[in-house]
């Protein structure tokens, strides 16, 4: 996720968005997959014996809930108190967290397969199993204790003034960390032909600015805990305890300070807001204490021009650092201290297991996971993170036949047909408006299951011998490979997910969607199942992702991927004032305690929701017009057949800390509301299951909300 501009909008949350946002803030995760698993739950769907024809489950309703009441709890009452969180996970849900567990499983086999001797024929299958192995081995890492760790922390030595502090930063940012701030490439937003460079907010160790400047109790208690972690992971780097504890309330100190200068969650939405193509010289403007031109000589892209600065106040922040370096003395101090810490935390999941169990102490004060994941689960990850799209291709020959990626591009053929009577049918649309939705809606480039031009990592370094190393180097490659692409054309041809992802996205800039094969599978998709559940399930994913490049940030760009306006002024307020009805309504959730779901954070993905069950429902209903379908074996109709198979493909349980850190954070409402809020917007539900008007299902008057 690049924080300066529109984020990837994709579908899934829970615990990946812990790992997700910690690493836009400052640390790294140890590998980006869609969703994390663990041990399945008490009932496994995925493992259980598929029926002929695949549907909804009606064993884990709960019939005791009425459906106009709850139909969260109605659809998956049952499974919820049948099913047990993992003691390894935040958060345990039927569709993501099943589906991603048996996809890390074949991960795992390849890898192992590929650790062998000789290795497969697969595209680079003995770097792959070498990273695995590596990784893999305790032993090793615990052997080689922090002597890879001390060539990192060495080079914190050697900041002595702003213009080596400069080149330090560069450094760690040519390994992927991203202390004090963040530097990438980025597609122009003015022009989505170019790609720029682009600066960003960064540098916090917590998951988002409020964690520092809230100051209820619990908001408390986790800056404590922060503090005591920072203090021990320094003094297992070889600080004494008290330099310890001196050095944790430094870098508490510091980084509140930055936590002042940063954008909120919800100003980071906001496109026009994270758009400021200031150039080189105006970032040098803006900070001029902050040594650039030695900054980008020492990242390998001096030549850079070309850069957006994404939260100008957050520079004007980075540019008092540089000059207060220059003064020397303490401030020198206080930032080898910062610099130190942030490398322990970026590096943490490479190094000895004393390093890895505090690390995890922390995290799990965040998600109340009580338990680390299985050293297997964290290197599967690991290695998808290296080099994903190479362990994809072994993957991809195994998850989706050619009849399967036939069949999801012809349900996304209708749903976009259903998009297109929409908008023809849309009466607060005027026709000048309506043509270019038309345009952008027809201009929309659907991609599935995997790539057509598979990543090259020719040029990668993997030995056997040293994790550490090779997490660096791969990294480095990452880093490179990114910022190689300033200046260049715009490759439409590359993937922002790796295809055994459980999830999907809309890019805005590209005005494409993107289906990984990872989520193409029971109880989102099947290809032997009856109509109602893969509308319902998949459907709605499709929808959602669809709807994206017409919600609150998607509509601000034009068909060709471009910041532009193009909706008359009348339209506009009123899309605005049907938006509003939204935030309002998230806003009167109460999530965990007396947090609320954040309407405005949240405003994207609930658009998304709102319009996706709306398409999806329009593309089964026109698909079934003059058939007769089947269903499953149940009572249900096969209308109330596709609602179940929506709700149902989102049952799942969360602990409370998880809960409260992603109604913090993460821009998706939590899965009950993804269910409920939408559904009660819904005069189809309601006909559907016999909902009287004013039921908690059944929204009416000025309270319904409707939008796409």
């Amino acid at each position: 996720m690049r924080l300066s501009r529109l984020p990837l909008l994709s579908l899934s949350v829970g615990i990946s968005g812990v790992a997700l946002v910690m690493a836009c803030g400052g640390g790294e995760a140890e590998a980006p997959p869609a969703q994390p698993v663990g041990i399945s739950p008490v009932r496994s769907d995925a493992a259980a014996p598929a029926p002929e024809r695949v549907s909804i489950d009606p064993k884990i309703i709960d019939e005791r809930v009425r459906p106009c009441d709850d139909f969260y709890q109605f659809a998956c009452g049952r499974w919820m108190k049948e099913t047990k969180i993992p003691d390894d996970q935040a958060a345990w849900d039927r569709s993501f967290d099943v589906i991603s567990e048996n996809n890390e499983k074949l991960l795992r086999e390849i890898l192992v397969r590929d650790g062998s001797s000789p290795p497969s024929n697969e595209a680079y299958s003995k770097q792959l199993g070498d990273y695995y192995a590596a990784c893999m081995d305790e032993k090793g890492i615990e052997a080689a204790g922090d002597k890879s760790l001390s060539s990192q922390l060495a080079k914190v030595a050697a900041v002595k003034d702003a213009n080596t502090f400069a080149h330090v930063i560069a450094s760690l940012h040519g390994t992927g960390q991203r202390a004090l701030f963040a530097f990438t490439s980025e597609q122009d937003f003015a022009d989505a032909t170019q790609v720029i460079g682009t600066v960003q907010q960064g540098g916090l160790g917590m998951p988002d600015r409020d964690y520092y400047l809230k100051d209820d109790p619990k908001s408390k208690s986790i800056r404590d805990k922060y503090e005591a972690h920072i203090g021990e992971m320094l003094r297992l780097a070889g600080e004494t305890p008290e330099a310890a504890k001196a050095g944790a309330r430094t870098v508490l100190r510091l980084e509140i300070e930055l936590a002042k200068a940063s954008m909120t969650k919800v100003d980071l939405r906001d496109p026009h807001k994270v758009y400021h193509r200031l150039e080189l010289a105006g970032l040098k403007k803006l900070a001029p204490d902050f040594e650039w031109d030695a900054y980008l000589k020492a990242v390998g892209f001096a030549q850079v021009t070309a850069i957006n600065v994404a939260q100008p106040e957050f520079f004007k922040a980075v540019g008092q650092v540089a000059k207060g370096l220059r003064a020397g003395g303490k401030n020198l101090v206080d930032w080898r201290t910062y610099l130190k810490w942030h490398i322990l935390h970026s590096d943490a999941a490479m190094l000895p297991a004393r390093f890895v169990d505090e690390d995890f102490k922390f995290r799990s004060a965040l998600t109340g996971a009580p338990k680390l994941l299985p050293r297997w689960k964290r290197c599967v990850r690991a290695t998808d993170g290296a080099m994903g799209e190479a362990l994809a291709q072994p993957f991809v020959k195994t998850r989706l036949g050619a009849q399967g990626k036939g069949e999801a591009l012809e349900l996304i053929g209708g749903i976009e047909t259903a998009m297109k009577g929409s908008l023809e049918r849309l009466s607060w649309m005027d026709d000048a408006t309506r043509k270019k939705a038309l345009e952008k809606l027809m201009a929309i480039n659907n991609k599935i299951a995997y790539p057509d031009v598979w990543r090259n990592y020719d040029g990668l370094e993997v030995q056997r011998d040293s994790y550490f190393d090779n997490a660096l180097r791969a990294r480095a490659f990452e880093v490179k490979r990114q910022l190689s692409k300033i200046g260049k054309p715009v490759d439409k041809k590359e993937w922002q997910m790796t295809p055994p992802e459980v999830n999907a996205y809309y890019d805005p800039s590209l005005n494409e969607m993107v289906f990984p094969a990872g989520i193409l599978a029971y109880p989102f998709f099947a290809s032997d199942a009856v109509p109602a559940l893969n509308y319902g399930a998949i459907g709605m994913v499709m929808g959602h992702e669809l709807t994206h490049g017409f919600d609150d940030e998607g509509r601000e760009f034009d068909a060709s991927g471009n910041l532009k306006e193009w909706w008359s002024p009348t339209v506009g307020k009123e899309f605005d004032r049907r938006a509003a009805c939204v935030v309002s309504q998230f806003d009167g959730y109460v999530a965990v305690d007396d947090l609320h779901v954040n309407g405005k954070l949240t405003l994207g993905e609930n658009i998304a929701d709102l319009g996706g069950i709306k398409l999806a429902y329009a593309a089964f209903e026109n698909m079934k017009k003059g058939k007769e379908i089947p269903k499953g074996a149940h009572a249900y109709t096969a209308e109330q057949e596709f609602f179940l198979s929506y709700a149902q493909s989102w049952c799942g349980n969360i602990r409370p800390e998880m809960l409260r850190l992603q109604v913090t954070t993460n821009p998706h409402a939590p899965s009950k509301f993804r269910v409920n809020g939408p559904l009660s917007n819904f005069t189809e539900f309601a006909s559907a299951f016999a909902c009287r008007e004013g039921s908690p299902m059944s929204r009416t008057g000025d309270k319904r909300c409707e939008i796409w």
